[in-house]
C-alpha cells in the first residue's frame, strides 16, 4: 500500500507541478513574487506544521493581520501554496506504520472530498467565503480547547481501524478534505479523529501528511483553473515552507508543544472572530 500512495502521490504531484507552472504563466492575480515576510510566513508556520502543530490557521492569522492576501483569496493561496512541502511530509512520515487499508481508505477520502470540495469553493463570493471559514476555525478552537482540558475521551495502541469505525474514519476524513479547501487546517481535526477512533497517535502523522499532500494535489487544481489565489504569497509558502519541512523533521525533530498547542487554540478563535466581524462589516456597508 505505502509504495502504491509513493507511486501515485509521485505522479499527481508532478501533474499538479505542470499544471500550475503552465497556468501561473497565463493568468494570475496579486504580486508575481514572494516578499521576505511571505517566505517568513512560509518557513515558520510549515516548520510547526510538521512538528504537528498544523499550519493553515497560523497562516490566515498572518495573511489577516498584515493585510496580505485578499480574504476570497486566502483558501486557493492556502491550498496551493502548501502543496509541495506537504508532499515532502508526507513522503517522510509514510515510515510510521499504519494497517494499509485504513491508511488506504482515509487518504482516499481526504482527496475525494477535496476534489469536490474545490470545485465548490472556487466559485464562492468574498462574504460567503468569510463566514464560512470563521465558523469553522471556531469549531476546530472549540475541539482543541475540549482535549486541552481532557473533556474528550479516547485515544489507544490500535495500529488501523475496521467495520464501523473505519466507514465513520472514511466519512470524516472526506469531510476535512472537503472543509480544507475552504482554509481548514487538516492536521488538527484528523489528530482529533485519530483520538476518538482509538489509534496510536503517531499514526495520524502519515494519515494526515500524506492526506494533505493528495489534497493538495488534487483540490488545488480547481483554485488554479479559476485563478482564485495569490501568486507571490503561495509561492512563499512553497520556497519557505519546504526547508521548514527538512529543518524540522531531521534536525530538531520533537519540541515541547503543550503551549503552542494553546497558542494555536487562540489562533484559531481570534482568526474566526476577525473573519466573521469582517463579513458583518461588510454586510453593513452594502
Amino acid at each position: 500500500m505505502k509504495i502504491a500512495i509513493y507511486i501515485v502521490l509521485g505522479i499527481v504531484t508532478l501533474i499538479f507541478s505542470a499544471y500550475w507552472f503552465a497556468e501561473a504563466r497565463r493568468h494570475t492575480r496579486g504580486p508575481l513574487t514572494p516578499t521576505i515576510a511571505d517566505l517568513l510566513v512560509g518557513f515558520v508556520t510549515i516548520f510547526l506544521d510538521t512538528l504537528g502543530i498544523g499550519c493553515f490557521a497560523t497562516i490566515t492569522f498572518c495573511y489577516k493581520v498584515r493585510n496580505m492576501v485578499p480574504d476570497e483569496l486566502i483558501p486557493g493561496t492556502l491550498n496551493i501554496g502548501v502543496t509541495l512541502a506537504a508532499v515532502a511530509e508526507a513522503y517522510i512520515y509514510l515510515t510510521v506504520d499504519v494497517e494499509p487499508v485504513t491508511l488506504g481508505s482515509l487518504i482516499a477520502a481526504a482527496a475525494i472530498g477535496s476534489w469536490l470540495g474545490a470545485g465548490v469553493v472556487a466559485h464562492w463570493p468574498r462574504r460567503k467565503i468569510q463566514i464560512g471559514m470563521g465558523a469553522v476555525l471556531l469549531a476546530t478552537a472549540g475541539f482543541g480547547l475540549a482535549r486541552q482540558l481532557g473533556l474528550l475521551q479516547g485515544g489507544g495502541d490500535l495500529p488501523g481501524v475496521s467495520g464501523i469505525k473505519l466507514g465513520l474514519g472514511i466519512a470524516a476524513t472526506f469531510l476535512l478534505g472537503a472543509l480544507m479547501t475552504l482554509g481548514i487546517g487538516f492536521f488538527a481535526p484528523c489528530m482529533m479523529i485519530i483520538f476518538l477512533l482509538g489509534m496510536n497517535l503517531k499514526t495520524a502523522f502519515p494519515i494526515m501528511m500524506a492526506s494533505t499532500a493528495f489534497v493538495g494535489t488534487v483540490g488545488s487544481i480547481q483554485f488554479i483553473r479559476k485563478a482564485r489565489y495569490s501568486l507571490g504569497p503561495a509561492l512563499g509558502l512553497m520556497l519557505g515552507g519546504i526547508p521548514g519541512v527538512l529543518i524540522a523533521a531531521y534536525i530538531v525533530k520533537e519540541i515541547p508543544l503543550d503551549w503552542l498547542r494553546w497558542m494555536v487554540i487562540f489562533i484559531l478563535a481570534y482568526t474566526a472572530i476577525m473573519m466573521l466581524r469582517t463579513a458583518a462589516r461588510e454586510r453593513a456597508r452594502a
